[in-house]
């Protein structure tokens, strides 16, 4: 009698498999190496055929033979689910007034005319690891790699945050030169007294920070985002009792967003009559923009729409997003724009808007996010 294996669920064998090549040293195993770790990983024995199947049929997209016998994860992002090729002059989506493209924002930003954009509000990588395609295939397949799940204190899931104390310098150093080379052709297509916004991390915002400001931009201060998260607080590791009133790091509560100005052209007055720009734009006639701005957690209603490990509520997005454009009028751009919460905020503001998003996955979640985001209605929600 010949014994019948249990019936695998769909993309089990494909995860088990992304798992062993992710906890593999240099990524890279043999067949059998693979064969044992999925024996291992699922208990019970996986055919042979089963896997080279899986390993053949999801080449080049995931997997890749590096020698006779011995495979790798692909590291460079996958081809668009929908089948959209990356594209820097064809939307991806447009949905009212925001367009979507699935590019490299810096590819994006060499072909974008000159003095066309008029503020840039956006949450980049700024440990610029963390969105790697080695690190989302980590994150992807449940293997952390820098991104880390923090301790619960109260029962509930915590979401996966990029740990940035384990940078080294030579990683550091490939940071500055980043933003460097991004903040020149930024301050290239922002019109004269534009102003960028970028989410940052107190332990690496003075290394963005010197980046744009040797990129050529005036640097006009932060605005803080005050929200407690999972960061820091933590006891000393594996000496949690010995040291139980030690905190290594202090708990974080409060969220960075540099603030940046391109040289103006003349005074505020004249460059705002040119060009529209050159400062922000008021809460009300008696009350202008503040650098505090009070915000919760993304709520769960969003998450559910928007699963992005980085995703910003809506509530915080939409007051910075109106108050990039001081008269209300030109085009609002996110260049690392994720799950498209940026073009959200400003489609619910009135505003136009542009974003770019290199990772297939995600321009994806954009293009499926945009319209629904824009569509959370907020208590308290000041006119447009």
């Amino acid at each position: 009698m010949t014994l019948e294996m249990p019936k695998a669920r769909p993309g089990e064998i494909r995860d088990a498999v992304m798992r062993a090549l992710v906890d593999a040293e240099e990524n890279t195993l043999s067949l059998r190496e693979i064969i044992s770790s999925v024996d291992d990983a699922l208990g019970r024995r996986v055919s042979e055929s089963s896997i080279r199947s899986c390993l053949n049929l999801h080449t080049p997209e995931v997997f890749e033979r590096v020698e006779r016998g011995r495979y790798q994860l692909v590291l460079t992002p996958p081809i668009d689910p929908a089948g959209s090729q990356p594209s820097t002059e064809k939307p991806l989506a447009t949905v009212g007034k925001a367009r979507l493209f699935y590019a490299d924002s810096l590819e994006w930003l060499d072909q974008r005319a000159e003095s066309s954009i008029h503020g840039i509000i956006t949450d980049p990588p700024y440990g610029l690891v963390e969105y790697t395609s080695r690190e989302q295939t980590k994150l992807r397949s449940g293997k952390g790699g820098v991104w880390r799940i923090p301790p619960s204190f109260d029962g509930h899931q915590r979401s996966p945050l990029p740990r940035f104390t384990t940078l080294t310098t030579a990683e550091i150093d490939n940071l500055e030169r980043f933003f460097r080379s991004f903040g020149e052709k930024a301050l290239r297509v922002l019109t004269p007294g534009g102003h960028i916004m970028l989410a940052c991390n107190p332990l690496l915002s003075h290394y963005v920070s010197r980046a744009l400001d040797l990129a050529g931009f005036e640097r006009r201060g932060e605005v803080i985002r005050l929200v407690q998260t999972m960061r820091g607080g933590d006891r000393p590791k594996n000496a949690h009792e010995e040291f139980a009133d030690v905190s290594v790091m202090p708990r974080s509560m409060w969220e960075p967003w540099l603030l940046f100005r391109k040289p103006l052209e003349g005074t505020v007055a004249q460059n705002l009559r040119t060009w529209k720009t050159g400062g922000l734009r008021r809460i009300s006639e008696d009350q202008p923009f503040g650098d505090v701005i009070r915000s919760g957690p993304t709520r769960s209603t969003e998450r559910k729409i928007a699963p992005h490990p980085s995703l910003k509520p809506q509530a915080f997005l939409r007051q910075v997003v109106r108050a990039i454009l001081p008269l209300g009028e030109g085009i609002v751009l996110d260049p690392f724009a994720g799950s498209g919460s940026t073009l959200a905020a400003a489609q619910a503001v009135g505003y136009e808007s542009i974003g770019v998003e290199r990772d297939a996955e995600y321009a994806a979640l954009a293009a499926d996010s945009i319209k629904p985001l824009s569509e959370i209605q907020l208590s308290g929600e000041s006119s447009k």
